[in-house]
């Protein structure tokens, strides 16, 4: 591989973007280059304060002296406009992660790196992205089977937020957990058909505004539908130093699971697995390792869009292939 040190951008700096600056200092063949940002630049203080940063309406000005961006944005309302614009200026990763719609977000980003001559990897981090590929795999290996997906335990971001819009809930958070009984039948090689409530419960912790009526708040959310009607929910009532205490940390995971059958009588489990004390750091330490790859994947040639499917696994890592034969192999 070639020794170019790879000058990455980083676009957006909430919780993705925090922790993709730093796993790039824990990568020596990439740089940080810049942090393009909406706020007012000189009012972001980095822990590095040698990495300039610059409003993202200038982003365009810098395409010259960035490799490759990454895209720090939500995927509800900033990717769907920042992935195409900045895809027709930089090779670009992004963790787009709403799942229904990744088709049409491809086609855009498509359209725009091809004609900005860029190479643009969408929908990367854990879920879509890690577990995509073993569920891939599980099918490839396995056709004969059924594939199986349990998230966390870990804090949901967007059911936290579901929460927290409830009348009297001054603060809250929710975990989404998988249904022990059920994963057991599953790694049992049972196949079963598995309802929405039989695989995961949801509970939240949530502090009430003063005078706020528990049961009337408690209500509301396990009845709200898309997000908690159709699970086993408990809520916690706690106070807010509870809140500060215990659930200020950002945990997930969960399992990718594909229960097959070679012969009749021969079962065959594939699992993978994660265990994260922090969603977004390690989401963000994904992206960087991809970011690597879409250096590699532009400076071959190659234009338009790709999902995690497409991307060799030797190009995520900063060994030579001839290394990787050698330790990995």
């Amino acid at each position: 591989m070639a020794s170019h040190t790879i000058r990455v951008g980083i676009a957006g700096y909430g919780n993705l973007g925090r922790g993709a600056l730093a796993a790039l200092a824990r990568c020596p063949d990439m740089r940080p280059a810049g942090v393009f940002t909406r706020r007012d630049p000189a009012s972001l203080r980095l822990p590095d304060p040698s990495v300039p940063v610059f409003s993202l309406d200038e982003a365009a000005a810098r395409r010259d002296d960035i490799d490759v961006m990454i895209l720090c944005g939500g995927s509800k309302d900033d990717l769907p406009a920042q992935g195409p614009a900045l895809a027709g200026w930089f090779t670009t990763v992004d963790s787009y992660d709403t799942h229904a719609r990744i088709p049409q977000y491809f086609e855009a980003v498509d359209a725009a790196s091809r004609a900005g001559g860029n190479l643009s990897i969408i929908a990367v981090g854990w879920d879509p992205g890690l577990f995509s590929i073993n569920r891939l795999m599980g099918e490839a290996i396995l056709p004969a089977g059924a594939t199986y997906t349990f998230w966390g335990k870990g804090l949901s971001q967007g059911h936290s937020d579901a929460i927290r819009r409830v009348p009297g809930v001054r603060a809250g958070v929710q975990y989404t957990i998988p249904v022990p009984e059920a994963v057991a039948r599953v790694r049992a090689g049972e196949q079963p058909a598995l309802t929405t409530r039989e695989k995961h419960k949801r509970e939240c912790y949530v502090v009430l505004e003063p005078g706020a009526d528990a049961g009337q708040v408690e209500q509301a959310i396990v009845a709200m539908p898309d997000y908690f009607a159709d699970y086993d929910t408990t809520v916690h009532f706690i106070d807010e130093a509870a809140l500060a205490r215990d659930h200020a940390g950002m945990p997930h995971g969960g399992f990718v699971i594909r229960s097959g059958r070679t012969e009749a009588s021969e079962n065959q489990v594939m699992e993978f697995s994660l265990k994260l004390d922090s969603n977004p750091a390690f989401t963000s330490s994904v992206l960087v390792a991809y970011a690597r790859a879409a250096w590699r994947m532009k400076s071959a040639g190659e234009t338009g869009a790709r999902t995690v499917f497409d991307v060799a696994p030797g190009l995520l890592s900063p060994r030579s292939p001839e290394a990787l034969r050698q330790a990995l192999l």
